[in-house]
């Protein structure tokens, strides 16, 4: 599919994504390396943005629920241009106090720093301009409010994934579903010193950690505030 060049190809590029790489798929039935480093991440985002009692957590780009679900007691807002995503995700967040928005993050009418809390991860990667949306989630975040992002090691990954198909392995269980992730759908790379100076463009750098580790980083988590 060609790279989506307006709003209206953007989301039937991520509709089509969801339909090729299921995400409940994902989470529930890949191998058991991508899960642990899968999990990983998710424990490190919970960490991050703690989300009390009555705190308001937006989601940018929710995909299936999957992460807002991690804060059962705060007041929560998903985001995402794929319908296919929103519908995923009304199914996983039953019962929860949510509110999911199809549409671009800028159209939305969202109020300036309404939210203590906003999680973006694994997204920016997959858009045309990702300093658009950093400026949208500074302008919504509240002053001081927890920022946590989060990206893909697109360098480390491909390298390995290189290594894999050159040695054959991809005949092996582990290894056979290698493409499930969808990294051909990634506009951007960017190595773990470019995330953080992008960032810092926006947002005060609090924290980072690695999933499944530092010595091994295929997740990169910051935690930032809002300056």
């Amino acid at each position: 599919m060609k790279r989506p060049s307006n709003k209206l190809e953007v989301e039937q590029f991520n509709d089509e994504f969801a339909r090729q790489h299921d995400i409940n798929d994902y989470y529930e039935r890949s191998g058991y390396l991508i899960r642990t480093i899968e999990q990983r991440r998710l424990n490190i985002i919970q960490e991050m943005m703690g989300a009390p009692r009555g705190d308001r957590i937006l989601e940018v780009g929710c995909g299936g629920g999957h992460v807002l679900r991690l804060f059962r007691d705060a007041t929560l807002t998903g985001v995402d241009v794929s319908g296919e995503m929103i519908a995923k995700a009304e199914k996983n967040l039953a019962g929860y106090d949510v509110a999911l928005l199809k549409g671009d993050i800028a159209d939305l009418g969202l109020k300036d720093a309404s939210f203590d809390g906003i999680v973006c991860t694994e997204v920016l990667e997959h858009v045309l301009e990702p300093h658009v949306i950093l400026e949208q989630i500074r302008r919504l975040a509240k002053p001081g409010g927890r920022v946590v992002i989060t990206f893909p090691n697109d360098s480390l990954i491909n390298g390995i994934k290189n290594v894999v198909r050159r040695t054959g392995l991809t005949r092996i269980g582990p290894f056979k579903r290698m493409e499930w992730g969808g990294d051909h759908y990634h506009f951007h790379i960017w190595s773990i010193a470019e995330m953080r100076r992008l960032l810092r463009r926006y947002f005060e750098l609090r924290r980072e950690a690695f999933a499944p580790n530092r010595l091994f980083p295929i997740r990169c988590c910051f935690m930032c505030t809002k300056r």
